[in-house]
């Protein structure tokens, strides 16, 4: 079955910062995008920005959308409360969501984690060192124990998140910091993956080992049949005696 994927990206670095508009001419939401219709198995991808019409995340695109990738920084309070709300229903209903690097403070990550999700970081450029801490996990697949990103912005922890459903990486830094860096979830029918790597003013999201977590993340995180919901006031399926209330 196909997935059908939108990559959605604020879209403001690379308006603003001539290096990152050099080291992603078309954006971070392009690099993603040709990464999954390189790596992933049998996906159809488009892509949405914070500029466009209702950020083009209408009723109409999401419906559409089997899984969400999304990348944010600077504007994520740009983002319409009507909007998130959207996203967020619609991972309730079943769709994927994979908010990478600082998606994680993005309005729908934080309203489906129901925390601050806030960190400690460091910029300036140190190398990553990400450990597949669940080696079973099908987001692992096709990846050696570890992988190194050469130059990167830190995170560490305490991270106020949720206890994660699984944690498929953790990251050491040169610094001396580890952190949760891939964390799978599941709210309502939906799933969620939140991977940390992705700033930027690196040039990450053209690693093979980072389209490779992408690639797995989607499949992943791709709606299942599962069993109907039924939800609300509903018909006793078999009769009820009521004389013991008499």
């Amino acid at each position: 079955m196909t997935i059908r994927v939108t990559v959605w990206n604020e879209n403001v670095h690379e308006q603003e910062s001539e290096s990152v508009a050099e080291r992603y001419p078309e954006g971070i939401h392009g690099a993603v995008a040709a990464g999954l219709e390189e790596d992933a198995v049998d996906v159809e991808v488009r892509t949405a920005t914070l500029q466009e019409p209702e950020h083009g995340l209408t009723e109409d695109v999401l419906a559409e959308t089997d899984v969400l990738v999304w990348w944010s920084h600077c504007a994520n309070h740009e983002v319409e409360d009507d909007v998130a709300g959207r996203v967020v229903d619609r991972v309730h209903e079943g769709m994927g969501f994979v908010p990478l690097h600082s998606g994680k403070n993005s309005k729908p990550f934080k309203r489906l984690m129901g925390t601050t999700c806030n960190i400690k970081y460091r910029h300036g450029g140190e190398t990553e060192r990400i450990w597949v801490a669940d080696p079973g996990h099908p987001i692992a697949d096709g990846l050696e124990g570890f992988f190194e990103i050469p130059s990167t912005e830190m995170y560490g922890e305490p991270y106020d998140v949720p206890e994660p459903d699984r944690t498929v990486f953790i990251s050491w830094f040169e610094g001396g910091e580890v952190f949760r860096s891939g964390l799978c979830y599941r709210r309502g029918r939906g799933r969620i993956f939140a991977f940390r790597p992705g700033h930027e003013e690196y040039p990450i999201f053209y690693q093979d080992e980072v389209k490779q977590v992408i690639a797995n993340a989607v499949e992943w995180a791709a709606p299942t049949e599962g069993a109907e919901a039924v939800w609300g006031e509903s018909e006793p399926i078999e009769s009820i005696d009521s004389s013991a209330d008499e």
